[in-house]
């Protein structure tokens, strides 16, 4: 361009032409034009600025410069080819066949994979039924996911906190049929003189609340084998599983008259005859290997029984008499909703206990409690009892 710009120099100035200047104008900025155009198709912008916005663009995963290396553009952006991954599986995805899910991408059969429920219990994909759904269960406390089929497939189940035992999480067994998650191991009870301190602390529960067990009542904790048949022989109260038993017998005394010696017995009139009952708690039986909160509210309940038995109480329903009973273990768990020793796991077993006694599905127990619970939360404990002791039913 400089050997064509100094030969029309040299013309202009031997022509002497007055308008030299402008025909130089006129031809070199076509051919500076086209320099730059020929530039610009070889990828040199020759300018600073348009060098700058080139290297300016970022990677959207990593967030480093692209460069004028090879780069995707999906989700409104562009990315370095192994930048794009999957959000499941975080392997790169090639090709346009993909999905999103919140702005993220997925393999299609990753998100297929990820989108499909897995039961917490056999960690598979929950299978569709007749109608091509996919339908689970979900404990309601725990939030548990779970197959239909664990609930008649004898999966086992944790007989304190009723959670399913998953295939990688190991129970221990108490070699009577029951099996203990760990959580619940950690606090378990698991004979009659472990449970001694608990059952001295509910007593010094029922004293504070002017209701002292005169009796001192035997705690026994015993397999599952030996509740079965004192439930039976007792005619308790039968529940879905029983944890828990009270036992108790009635003493009736009779008091005859003494006859005069040498009265013929056929001159005697009939005598009056006195009678007395008198009922006494021979022992509460409690399943052993459950864990603390649990044990101590089976124990606040059976003590009701044995309260309400050595206090001189008619034979109530069992509506009446297990609904009290059950609002006694709720108060018990409520009174040690202080305690600040325990750990989180704990925490939530109390509550999940709490939530058993007030959502029981036995109709003795949970129309009972409905009903106790809110008689003492309006009349208050003591008028409550008393309105038991004289009409056999609940003040509201």
């Amino acid at each position: 361009m400089l050997d064509c710009t100094a030969s029309l120099r040299l013309h202009e100035q031997r022509t002497g032409d007055a308008k030299g200047h402008d025909t130089i104008q006129d031809v070199v900025r076509p051919l500076q034009e086209n320099a730059n155009a020929q530039k610009a198709s070889d990828g040199d912008t020759g300018s600073p600025m348009a060098q700058a916005a080139s290297n300016a663009r970022v990677c959207i995963g990593c967030k480093m410069s692209l460069g004028s290396g090879c780069c995707v553009n999906h989700l409104g952006g562009s990315w370095h080819p192994h930048c794009f991954c999957c959000y499941a599986c975080h392997s790169p995805i090639s090709g346009d066949k993909f999905l999103t899910c919140r702005n993220h991408p997925y393999h299609k059969i990753c998100y297929k994979k990820s989108s499909m429920p897995k039961c917490d219990v056999c960690k598979k994909f929950v299978p569709t039924n007749g109608a091509g759904l996919h339908k689970y269960h979900v404990h309601p406390f725990w939030k548990q996911k779970y197959c239909p089929m664990h609930e008649m497939d004898d999966s086992p189940r944790c007989t304190g906190c009723e959670r399913f035992q998953s295939n990688y999480v190991q129970h221990m067994s108490l070699g009577d049929g029951r099996k203990l998650c760990l959580d619940c191991l950690s606090s378990s009870i698991m004979d009659t003189a472990e449970c001694q301190p608990l059952y001295n602390e509910i007593l010094d529960f029922y004293e504070r609340l002017n209701m002292k067990i005169n009796q001192k009542v035997p705690v026994l904790l015993v397999e599952k084998q030996a509740l079965n048949p004192a439930n039976k022989q007792f005619g308790h109260h039968i529940t879905y599983e029983t944890r828990g038993l009270c036992l108790s017998e009635e003493l009736t005394m009779i008091r005859r008259p003494k006859p005069d010696i040498g009265t013929r017995l056929t001159d005697v009139a009939k005598p009056s005859i006195n009678f007395k009952r008198q009922r006494q708690v021979t022992a509460i039986l409690i399943l052993h290997g459950l864990p603390r909160f649990l044990t101590g509210s089976l124990l606040a309940h059976e003590l009701m029984h044995a309260w309400l038995c050595l206090n001189g109480f008619p034979e109530l329903e069992p509506v009446i008499e297990e609904g009290i009973c059950q609002v006694m273990a709720h108060m018990w768990l409520e009174s040690q909703a202080m305690e600040v020793s325990r750990n989180a796991m704990d925490e939530r077993l109390r509550e999940f206990f709490l939530q058993q006694i007030a959502k029981n599905s036995s109709p003795f127990y949970a129309e009972g409690f409905r009903d106790g619970y809110a008689s003492v939360m309006q009349f208050g404990l003591r008028r409550t009892v008393n309105h038991i002791r004289m009409t056999g039913t609940f003040p509201l």
